[in-house]
């Protein structure tokens, strides 16, 4: 089980970045949020375990069939298990 921390820039909001990134967690069985931030970047926690996490990561990455990913940051955090689901956070 990993624990990551991420932060995508570009075009991310306002093109179903959010929904489209919790339903391909979802799918994968990775847990955790997704969530605007008011700077236009999205903000994102993923835990589960390790291959999953990262295609998750490059699925938002290289995938997001409206989205323009220019940037992401990645950080590595010790995993807490408090998820029960991937969900939006508001």
């Amino acid at each position: 089980m990993i624990r990551k921390h991420a932060f995508f820039e570009g075009k991310v909001q306002g093109v179903f970045f959010r929904a489209n990134t919790r339903d391909t967690a979802r799918e994968k069985g990775v847990k955790g949020w997704v969530k605007n931030l008011a700077d236009g970047r999205v903000e994102a926690v993923f835990e589960g375990p390790e291959k999953k996490v990262n295609e998750v990561i490059e699925w938002c990455k290289n995938n997001q069939p409206h989205a323009r990913v220019d940037g992401v940051k990645v950080e590595e955090e010790e995993p807490t298990g408090e998820f029960d689901r991937f969900f939006v956070k508001r």
